[in-house]
This record gives C-alpha cells, sequence and structure tokens, in this order.
C-alpha cells in the first residue's frame, strides 16, 4: 500500500522534525518538512502531497497567506491542509476555516490525535 505524503509547513524545526520522525514511525505516512512559508506552494506542487500541515505564525508569511495562495492555485487547491498551530483564538480557527482549511489544531498534539485527525480528513475526499 502506498504511503500517504505529507508536508509540513513550520518554521519550528524542531517540532516538525518530531512529527515528522513520529508519523513515519507509524508506516504509514512520509512526511517532507519545509519551513519557509514562502517555499510552500512550489513544494506543494512539486512534492504534490496527499495533505499538508501548515503553521500560522512563521517569520515570512503567515500560514492564513500560505493558505489562501495554496486554495487559489489550479495545482494545489485540492490538497487538503489542517492549520497545526500555537494559535488557539477562535477568530483564527474562523479565518482558517474562512480560508477552506480542512481541520484545525493546537500545538502541542499527540501523534495518536494528529493521525486519526489526518485520516479522518483524508476519508471525506473524494476518490
Amino acid at each position: 500500500m502506498a504511503k500517504t505524503k505529507i508536508l509540513i509547513v513550520d518554521d519550528e524545526e524542531n517540532f516538525a522534525h518530531i512529527v515528522k520522525i513520529n508519523l513515519e514511525q507509524t508506516g504509514s505516512f512520509e512526511v517532507a518538512v519545509v519551513p519557509e512559508a514562502s517555499e510552500a506552494c512550489k513544494a506543494a506542487t512539486v512534492l504534490k502531497p496527499d495533505l499538508i500541515l501548515l503553521d500560522i505564525v512563521m517569520p515570512d508569511k503567515d500560514g492564513f497567506e500560505v493558505l489562501k495562495a495554496l486554495k487559489s492555485n489550479d495545482k494545489t487547491m485540492a490538497i487538503p491542509v489542517i492549520m497545526l498551530t500555537a494559535v488557539g483564538d477562535d477568530s483564527a480557527k474562523i479565518k482558517a476555516a474562512e480560508q477552506f482549511s480542512e481541520g484545525y489544531i493546537i500545538k502541542p498534539v499527540s501523534t495518536e490525535v494528529l493521525r486519526t485527525k489526518i485520516e479522518r480528513v483524508l476519508e471525506r475526499r473524494p476518490s
């Protein structure tokens, strides 16, 4: 069975690396990490991930700008995006939902919760 390809866009490289290792240890995922928000769209176009985990607070662009760019690009608009962030306020959750993110998870998160959320989002995708 092919592994699910995940792209993590997060400038906190230690956090992203831990998530990558934990997801890959399940045997179900192949994970790539991009630490710069400005590289997210290019990486998504090249890697064609099944799902993107996207942080909001990053130095070069915020995650909402990246989400908007992903969802307005024909090559990346169908890729589900889950916001994975330390920002827990309702206005950020609403903004993410309005920009068509498929989920919102607040850091820190256990691998089991993250894996379950990823699987639920991917189950909803048309085949």
